[in-house]
């Protein structure tokens, strides 16, 4: 009797076992962007656009007053000319990049900068990848 018993629950539980809904696994490589931001990135500057805005500052300032007034504003003109320069040719310099957050399945946020339009939207369900080095996002 025991034997006859011990048999249908082992059968019971092997049914129960085979239309039970599968445990999901956590993926962790995959996500939901959350948000798309577009940012205006300052370039680098050479060095070459304040040289340059300093040589014109100093030239012009030169222009001004006479002795001692003529050697101050020489100097002033140099330091604002090699500073507009330096400006001028960051802002030049200047991209646009696309910050993407992605909510990952696994919990944590990720935030990932991307050079070109993203070709996906807030909502989409995504995969992050990191291929040779470099972050990949696709799809689902």
């Amino acid at each position: 009797m025991k034997a006859r018993i011990a048999s249908t629950l082992a059968a019971a539980l092997a049914a129960t076992a085979l239309y039970a809904p599968a445990a999901s696994a956590k993926c962790y490589e995959c996500g939901t962007i959350a948000e798309i931001k577009q940012v205006e990135k300052k370039g680098e500057a050479s060095g070459g656009g304040a040289v340059i805005g300093g040589v014109l500052g100093g030239v012009l300032g030169h222009q001004v007053g006479s002795g001692r007034g003529n050697t101050a504003a020489t100097i002033v003109g140099a330091g604002a000319g090699a500073y507009a320069g330096h400006q001028v040719e960051k802002n030049k310099n200047a991209v646009t990049v696309y910050q993407v957050t992605i909510n990952m399945e696994e919990g944590k946020d990720r935030i990932i900068t991307l050079s070109n339009p993203p070709k996906f939207s807030e909502g989409d369900k995504v995969t992050v990848k990191t291929v040779d080095g470099k972050v990949k996002v696709a799809k689902r």
